[in-house]
């Protein structure tokens, strides 16, 4: 079936909803983008979909939501009577249409018998691994697209333990999404009748209530909380605003002032290029309010607040945005430390970090007597770690991070969690504060004694059709050249977590011990090393480098160095 005729089958749907219509109307006086609208299903991945909101087979809208949550709902239902009566707890975001979407997914889940459990209003994505924890729920659904643009948006599914499902399981529902035929003719019944049976409930404030007491336990000094610390933050136009809050008030930190413009919820992000704290003119603002008071810290968080960014005076007294692997090292030294003064750190502890994260994080837990595993990039292999150590009792989980801004300290949540993290930045720079330095003092300070490690990441946006085809041809261009040197550097190692095999500059081999993903790493002789992703959620290739140096300013150089001559091998063989 080529799309004009998936095309003219939505076209001449009686049942399409009328808003679907128009922009159907809309879109088909532009072929190019017509063609992008129905040239194939939008792709139900590991961690869900997500994707451009608009009429069509490839787009985010009631249609294929509908065929996502049917697909899910079919899921459960081979897990029988018991699964169902569990259930399934869907939160939300900001983004435009995300409550109607998350709605509509409770429509379809609850249509089948299953029970669901709905947020009255926008929450972060954390929280929702909490209640469906809480609530023994069998599955839940964020309706999100994290820090894309506003454009878009997204379907996350959760299991039972909180975490995003892991690969048997994901692709266990992919198997059932794609076997539903024809996402126009599932029937759903209305809210109103779900509701009056039982079977779409509303949650809330209890829920809230819960969560912030569980917050209140990844504290290791709570009496460093007073109102001398000041702090600004900024919910970024998404949900964090009250969790945030609450939570801060809770333990003590009273001083906090939130950007005004960015205070409420925006679909359109506009205050903002993007809604994205990785990003450091996100932080724009909050470093206007930071100049006025004299902030000791300045943290923002993504739309759905599973990502923290933090920014803090450097040397000069400017403010500084840290990258999520400086704020992760901060987190874990500060974590680990405190715990060893209390006595509190458990001689089986261990680290969890992915593949393209700093390994100043595996330094730090090992001058702690801790081990450090890697996982594929996605919280979701960090959240089957936990499980898995919960079960097997071989290591107790200590702390989970990756460098694209995400951090777990307390396992109550099973995906990373921006409002925790929040919450423990402030605990840290109270903790330096009280030592007479500032949060980027303590970075230096951290610097010194496990080496100066440096990261950087680039990427490429290449979007539809042909930019999928170029990235598919980018990886296959590297897996069939590889490169043997960067920068003057030789490539030692190369690691194709495709094939799981790492191959070393004498041609050994060995299998790596984790699943299949299309990433390649390569290692070099002075130990830095370079890797290549596609992004699972946008229309990107990314590229990850990591050096260690002598000092902040050879580290940098080394980073440019190496990130401009891999760059080049990039664009030679696009």
């Amino acid at each position: 079936m080529n799309w004009k005729t998936t095309y003219e089958r939505w076209a001449n749907a009686p049942q399409l909803a009328e808003d679907v219509k128009q922009d159907l109307l809309r879109v088909s006086e532009n072929e190019k983008e017509l063609e992008d609208c129905f040239y194939k299903n939008l792709e139900f991945g590991t961690g869900g979909m997500r994707g451009e909101i608009g009429p069509g087979t490839n787009r985010m809208n009631i249609y294929t939501v509908r065929k996502a949550s049917e697909g899910l709902g079919r899921f459960i239902e081979s897990f029988g009577e018991e699964a169902k009566r569990r259930g399934v707890a869907i939160a939300y975001d900001s983004r435009h249409k995300s409550p109607e979407f998350a709605m509509e997914a409770a429509k379809t889940l609850a249509s089948r018998g299953i029970q669901t459990y709905v947020f009255e209003e926008l929450r972060p994505t954390p929280q929702l691994s909490f209640a469906l924890r809480t609530l023994g729920a069998f599955s839940g659904i964020v309706v999100t697209a994290s820090h894309n643009p506003p454009e878009y948006n997204g379907y996350k599914v959760y299991g039972e333990d909180g975490g995003q499902l892991p690969p048997k399981e994901a692709d266990m529902v992919i198997d059932y999404v794609n076997a539903v035929e024809n996402e126009l003719d599932l029937v759903v019944e209305t809210e109103e009748a779900l509701k009056e049976k039982g079977l779409i409930k509303m949650i809330g404030e209890e829920m809230d209530e819960k969560y912030v007491e569980m917050l209140k336990t990844i504290s290791v000094n709570p009496e460093l909380a007073d109102d001398e610390l000041k702090i600004v933050f900024s919910p970024l136009h998404g949900t964090a605003n009250k969790p945030v809050r609450k939570a801060l008030a809770a333990l003590g930190y009273t001083n906090v002032t939130v950007v005004a413009e960015q205070e409420l919820p925006d679909p359109n992000f506009s205050t903002v290029t993007s809604p994205n704290p990785e990003e450091h003119e996100a932080f724009t603002l909050a470093i206007e309010y930071g100049i006025k008071i004299d902030a000791d810290i300045l943290v923002a968080t993504d739309p759905d607040a599973d990502r923290l960014g933090v920014a803090v005076k450097n040397t000069n007294g400017e403010y500084v945005v840290l990258t999520g692997n400086q704020t992760g090292a901060i987190l874990l030294e500060y974590l680990l430390s405190q715990k060893k003064a209390k006595g509190i750190l458990p001689a089986n502890g261990i680290v969890l970090k992915t593949i393209v994260t700093s390994e100043i994080g595996r330094a730090i837990a090992s001058a702690y007597g801790l081990q450090t595993l890697d996982t594929l990039t996605g919280f979701k292999f960090i959240g089957e770690k936990i499980k898995e150590y919960e079960t097997t009792g071989e290591y107790t989980f200590q702390f989970g991070y990756e460098e694209s801004y995400g951090y777990l300290i307390g396992d109550f949540v099973r995906d990373k969690d921006a409002v925790q993290a929040t919450l423990f930045a402030i605990e840290a720079a109270a903790y330096y504060k009280k030592r007479g330095m500032t949060l980027y003092e303590g970075l230096l300070e951290i610097f010194e004694k496990y080496g100066f490690y440096r990261e950087g990441l680039k990427s490429l946006t290449l979007k539809g059709k042909d930019g999928a085809e170029q990235i598919a041809n980018l990886l296959s261009s590297f897996r069939q050249q590889p490169p043997v040197e960067f920068a003057g550097l030789r490539v030692t190692k190369a690691e194709d977590y495709k094939t799981s095999v790492s191959t070393d500059i004498n041609g050994d081999t060995e299998e790596i011990q984790l699943p299949k993903s299309n990433v390649l790493k390569y290692f070099l002789e002075d130990g830095s090393w370079v890797c290549l992703r596609p992004s699972g959620t946008e229309p990107k290739v990314k590229f990850y480098f990591g050096v260690t140096g002598t000092s902040l300013e050879s580290s940098e150089v080394k980073l440019a160095e190496i990130s401009e001559a891999f760059m080049e091998q990039v664009n030679a063989r696009l």
